[in-house]
């Protein structure tokens, strides 16, 4: 039986509506018991946000720990990295980003912080890009939690947040999130799975597909969101699967 992840934007939700197809996937999915990771770089949401928002949609209600995102993946690398516990960071993101960094050991401050944190806010300002940016140039360390650019209808994402920062500074910062690798080992140790036994699916060939590629996985596309069939060919990389969406998914 086959370990999944699976991305939630455009695999199984435009927005706030579901996929038409994609609750049986799930649904199946849940039934045969496969380990199931829902996987999503957005870190402004916990894993009971995410449950209550696929449910509010029609899913079938998908357990709390089956979701997992660049907030929890960001806090887990920054645990591991040697010197973290108690070390000081100054966070640009919402509360579910800072929940995460809390619980990982970090004191949330902007007094001489050893690391800037950047996820995904509405509330992001002058001061916030004043702050960060002075204290990356003096040293701390450029965190963010995924590099996309913009979410649905232009929604600034987190790439878009660290760009004035890190033309201020001139650091870049280090990504967490899909396409890296990093975030789908700690989503495999997350569910106690290896690479050789998983699946990803993904709506997206930069990031879910290539992070799947990068990491041994086997890859599925769905052709439900960002990635057109034409779009597949201008990389020089392959999916192993095609489905146009996930309710078409027959081979886990």
């Amino acid at each position: 039986m086959k370990n999944i992840i699976c991305d939630i934007d455009g695999v199984l939700m435009h927005d706030n509506k579901l996929i038409p197809g994609s609750e049986k996937f799930i649904a199946r999915v849940l039934e045969q018991g496969n380990p199931l990771v829902v996987l999503t770089n957005n870190p402004a949401q916990t894993g009971k946000d995410l449950q209550n928002r696929l449910a509010s949609a029609g899913y079938p209600m998908i357990p709390e720990e089956c979701f997992y995102s660049s907030a929890m993946a960001t806090a887990s690398f920054l645990r591991q990295q040697a010197g973290t516990n108690g070390a000081k960071a100054y966070v640009i993101g919402e509360g579910a980003l800072t929940h995460e960094l809390y619980n990982a050991g970090f004191t949330i401050t902007d007094i001489n912080p050893d690391f800037v944190i950047v996820g995904e806010t509405k509330t992001f300002n002058w001061d916030m890009i004043h702050k960060a940016a002075r204290f990356v140039a003096n040293g701390a360390r450029f965190i963010g939690t995924n590099p996309d650019t913009h979410g649905p209808n232009y929604s600034p994402g987190c790439g878009a947040l660290c760009a004035p920062i890190e033309v201020i500074s001139g650091r870049k910062p280090f990504y967490v999130g899909k396409p890296s690798s990093l975030i789908i080992r700690s989503a495999l140790n997350h569910m106690g799975a290896h690479s050789e036994d998983t699946v990803i699916i993904g709506d997206n060939m930069r990031t879910d597909i290539l992070a799947g590629f990068q990491s041994g996985l086997e890859t599925i596309l769905v052709l439900s969101g960002v990635t057109k069939p034409e779009d597949i060919e201008r990389e020089p990389f392959r999916p192993n699967h095609v489905f146009r969406c996930a309710g078409e998914i027959d081979i886990v």
